[in-house]
């Protein structure tokens, strides 16, 4: 088997999150915002107990196959089409949230806030928040309202700064687990990687 049909199109950030121990088997792990599944192959492989959710009726039909075929034993029913800001799960329900490629979508801050205060819902105490998102670390773009800007391919999207993002890990009494990592994509765009740990009660 090859290295990509283990691992598939996994996020480097995700696999790094992998290596560390911090994502193991046996662990139940939710997709918010899952997509076709990119970050979720080597997880089925591995016997983690999967969740997923989309917007994207046909992302998760392909996510649901994809499952089937990889861990058998995972009702379809754990992949969900709904939007991260009202997901089907209840409180303290995951034990590893991932967000990847997600937030930076939000219409404006209400929506951004309610998709972040949703993911934080559902995470257990003691459990890891990965999000992946757009930012304004490392970059200048032109605002085109609020914390809405033009990135370089003429997109409009919800950026963040390191402020925001620090200001929000101490509001929901988080514990960082990495610090803030940024990718610069040449005069297109910046992706930050925000890894939380929710206290336990």
């Amino acid at each position: 088997m090859t290295i990509q049909e283990t691992f598939g199109q996994i996020d480097i950030y995700v696999f790094d999150q992998i290596l560390r121990g911090n994502i193991a088997p046996g662990m139940r792990v939710l997709d918010a915002g899952c997509g076709f599944g990119r970050n979720l192959v080597y997880l089925l492989r591995q016997g983690c107990e999967v969740f997923a959710v989309d917007q994207s009726a046909e992302g998760v039909g392909h996510v649901r196959q994809l499952a089937a075929g990889l861990a058998p034993g995972l009702p379809p029913e754990n992949f969900q089409v709904a939007p991260i800001e009202k997901m089907p799960f209840p409180d303290g329900f995951a034990d590893v949230v991932l967000c990847n490629s997600v937030l930076h979508f939000a219409r404006d801050e209400q929506h951004f806030l309610a998709m972040v205060g949703e993911l934080w819902r559902v995470l257990r105490p003691g459990g890891m928040l990965f999000c992946r998102l757009g930012s304004r670390i490392g970059m200048d773009f032109e605002q085109v309202r609020g914390h809405v800007y033009r990135i370089g391919d003429g997109s409009e999207w919800f950026l963040v700064d390191e402020r925001v993002l620090m200001k929000m890990t101490q509001q929901m009494d988080a514990v960082m687990v990495d610090p803030l990592k940024t990718t610069i994509v040449q005069d297109h765009r910046c992706m930050t990687t925000w890894v939380l740990r929710k206290r336990l009660e």
